[in-house]
């Protein structure tokens, strides 16, 4: 019998499709989606940074929810391995789930460093081809659908087209269908096709780029749900693929042996990366360039590795040459990698980026949505040359 492997939230757009990737005779993976964050933090010290609550009060919710047995279930954790105090979720998690009586429920630690051996995730070669399948195919969803829903004719057409889609690439990784590159990439150019085909009408709207923390980045839990917010508020949210954020992870987390031994894949990700950008941009979507261009692109600022890094610099430079001249730099409060390797960058940035601005805005248990939104109405009251 199969044993329920539960995912907190971390990457809405992609996450309907990975979890296809861990699928197995094992696990039968279950994504969370719910917000408990006065549960997280009746067990985690409110010095931690704001993720640890939002996900250790998720795992907490759904275990006491009843819905699943304790003995048959398992929590699906990521551990970068950097300066980011995530890689210690594991230990600090373990003693909250102990405390609340579930102290037979396992930890399953995912991450490329060894850490945590005895936890570790084993990934067949058929899971690491359906997560990179899942990857990219979100990835040409994410970036497609954002700039389509502003400009939709009937609103919710963009939403429809996204559950679609998502249902029709979940059979294909749950049947390991369309999984080699060509099938990776036909599937993109089936995508791009169907939503530039939307019917729009002509809006005149701010655009925006979001940067910063994997979790405020791609999490609406982290981030309040400020890709609604914004577009409520009359914008077009630029927000990078995840497959560049794992390209550079993969690229400068990765050393001896271990990175040499995957070089090959990771030449093959860059090329698949590259064609998946001229889909894009042939279709008239917004694209930054292939990893190995944004690298160069983010060396004058940075070559700092730990937490975004210098990635940050880089998506901000290329959002702004792409004709996103507002940038939202989100990150959560105590993040110590991310305000001295990201927020340490904003100066130099606006300096070299004349006629963009940028903002920085923190989430946190601590803050109120009138404090965030503020800052973020700066960022859209403000006239730029």
């Amino acid at each position: 019998m199969r044993r329920t492997l539960l995912i907190p939230a971390l990457l809405d757009h992609h996450w309907p499709l990975l979890r296809w990737a861990f699928m197995s005779d094992q696990w039968d993976p279950v994504v969370l989606d719910t917000e408990a964050e006065e549960l997280g933090l009746r067990y985690l010290h409110n010095d931690l940074c704001y993720p640890f609550f939002l996900i250790a009060g998720q795992v907490l919710s759904a275990l006491q929810s009843g819905r699943y047995d304790p003995e048959r279930t398992g929590i699906l954790i990521s551990q970068p391995g950097d300066g980011c105090r995530g890689s210690c979720l594991i230990r600090l998690l373990r003693p909250a789930l102990n405390r609340a009586g579930f102290d037979q429920v396992s930890l399953v630690s995912l991450n490329v460093r060894e850490l945590e051996r005895g936890a570790a995730l084993p990934l067949s070669l058929s899971a690491v081809r359906r997560a990179l399948a899942a990857a990219f195919w979100g990835d040409a969803m994410l970036l497609a659908s954002h700039q389509t829903r502003p400009y939709e004719a009937h609103p919710g057409d963009t939403d429809h087209l996204v559950r679609a889609w998502t249902g029709t690439l979940s059979q294909d990784l749950a049947q390991n269908r369309n999984l080699s590159s060509s099938g990776i990439l036909n599937r993109c150019r089936e995508m791009a096709a169907d939503f530039q085909a939307v019917e729009r009408v002509p809006r005149r709207c701010k655009r925006v780029a979001v940067v910063g923390d994997l979790y405020t980045k791609y999490c609406s839990l982290g981030n309040w749900d400020l890709e609604r917010y914004l577009e409520h508020h009359g914008c077009e949210v630029a927000v990078n693929g995840l497959t560049w954020h794992a390209l550079y992870y993969w690229d400068t987390h990765l050393t001896g042996v271990r990175r040499h031994g995957t070089a090959p894949l990771l030449r093959w990700a860059c090329r698949l990366q590259g064609q998946l950008c001229r889909i894009l941009t042939q279709s008239d979507f917004a694209s930054l360039p292939p990893y190995p261009e944004l690298k160069a692109l983010g060396a004058p600022f940075s070559r700092c590795a730990v937490g975004a890094g210098w990635l940050l610099a880089a998506e901000t430079a290329a959002w702004v040459q792409a004709g996103y001249p507002r940038v939202l730099a989100t990150l959560p409060f105590a993040c110590l990698p991310g305000h001295i390797y990201g927020r340490g960058q904003y100066a130099a940035l606006q300096r070299r980026l004349p006629g963009s601005l940028i903002v920085g805005v923190d989430f946190d248990a601590s803050l109120r949505e009138g404090t965030v939104q503020s800052r973020i109405q700066m960022l859209l009251d403000s006239a730029l040359s």
